[in-house]
């Protein structure tokens, strides 16, 4: 880990920054930035706040009730084009990780014969209806949701159609598919991991499989923050970006799975969350796989918000329609500011 840069101005050390998450294997970057005391060495007094769910991280970020907050990064779009939401102007200077997201299915639908495309097509489409298969997203505008109708859509089922898709929070997942209430979901980890060791649910595909090089959670902030606190802005992204050095190494992942397991974290089991971070990732049913880019923090430049990221982002969102016609085809780069992050990396070295 490099030095950390000596900022102008040392009043920003004595205000205290809240940051939001949700209980998220992929919230380890801002987890190791706390508990590895990255914050402090940039001069930063960091408050985490666990939340029960994105839409609540959304409202606070528009507020003013956190100052930051990992988020999917289409929120970004959502939040500034109001959708769902009073307008506000967002950003993101960081990208917390690539991938990270599975698809979980029921194993009452799989006792049905659901084992593949064809089957889960034919499942559908006898259910239509009332009583139509139910899916969760963790939030409308996110890369689990556009996951999760590539792959319906892959095997023949109309989204729209076919099936019903709700949104669950991250963490009610598991209870909700245990209940039946839904027959399958896409979610970070580990509440795929524990619907597969709880004997709950199986695993057919994951984000890595479905979308490589997709851009998962990014760092959300309001414009007025990163323009009036820029340089806690700045010492924000350097921080992170060292815990995202840290947690991509393979021999940092058991120290990382026992230290999210902590009650004030992800309070489960570190057996639930290293399956994924490791790249042994239980499918369910005696299926291990191989996927060692299950989620990636760092390499590749995977932190980097570039203009080319976000703009593959909104033309995914805009063929989903999820997006209203007319959006700026300059918006990409309003939103993901790699100057503000290249920026912040020339202040650190």
């Amino acid at each position: 880990m490099k030095t950390p840069p000596v900022f102008g101005s040392a009043a920003f050390a004595r205000r205290s920054l809240r940051i939001g998450f949700l209980a998220l294997s992929d919230a380890a970057p801002l987890i190791v930035a706390q508990e590895h005391g990255l914050f402090a060495r940039h001069g930063l007094n960091v408050t985490l706040q666990r939340e029960v769910g994105w839409a609540t991280i959304r409202e606070k970020i528009i507020y003013g009730e956190l100052d930051a907050a990992p988020a999917p990064a289409p929120m970004l779009w959502s939040a500034t084009l109001g959708l769902g939401c009073a307008p506000s102007a967002v950003l993101t200077g960081f990208v917390f990780n690539l991938h990270g997201n599975a698809i979980t299915l029921s194993n009452a639908l799989r006792q049905e014969g659901v084992k593949d495309g064809p089957s889960l097509r034919a499942a559908a489409r006898a259910r239509r209806g009332e009583s139509r298969l139910t899916f969760g997203v963790v939030y409308p505008y996110s890369s689990h949701h556009l996951q999760l109708r590539q792959w319906l859509k892959a095997a023949g089922v109309d989204p729209d159609a076919d099936v019903r898709i709700a949104v669950v929070p991250p963490a009610q997942m598991f209870r909700n598919l245990s209940a039946g209430t839904i027959d399958g979901f896409c979610a970070g980890e580990p509440w795929n991991t524990i619907a597969v060791q709880a004997g709950t649910g199986w695993c057919p595909t994951w984000s890595a499989s479905l979308s490589p090089g997709q851009v998962e959670k990014v760092l959300m902030v309001g414009e007025r923050f990163a323009v009036q606190r820029a340089e806690e802005h700045a010492a924000l992204i350097s921080a992170l970006t060292e815990a995202c050095e840290w947690c991509d190494e393979p021999q940092h992942r058991e120290e990382l799975a026992r230290l999210l397991s902590g009650a004030r974290y992800l309070n489960v089991r570190a057996a639930a969350i290293l399956p994924a971070l490791t790249g042994r990732f239980d499918c369910g049913h005696g299926h291990i796989e191989h996927v060692p880019d299950f989620v990636v923090f760092h390499r590749g430049e995977a932190n980097v918000p570039t203009a080319d990221k976000a703009a593959l982002l909104q033309a995914e969102l805009r063929a989903a329609g999820l997006l209203p016609a007319g959006v700026d085809p300059a918006l990409p780069g309003m939103l993901f500011r790699e100057d503000l992050h290249r920026e912040a990396l020339q202040v650190r070295t």
